[in-house]
């Protein structure tokens, strides 16, 4: 089976919206993480540095159930 090979732009997208999953769960019930928590916890857990545009599509996507 062929392995997928992920452009740049795809990786930091999964990454980002990693980021913003766990930026969710870490704010808890009713918690309303911010694109600031998105972007630094997508440096700190995967040195990822995302924009706040970037950012604030993942956290829209991870809303959504991406």
């Amino acid at each position: 089976m062929p392995t997928r090979t992920w452009t740049a732009g795809e990786r930091e997208r999964i990454l980002a919206l990693g980021a913003a999953h766990l930026a969710r769960t870490r704010a808890g019930e009713g918690g309303n993480p911010a694109d600031e928590d998105v972007r630094r916890i997508g440096f700190a857990e995967f040195a990822l540095l995302l924009d706040s545009d970037a950012a604030c599509t993942a956290l829209g996507e991870a809303v959504r159930g991406g």
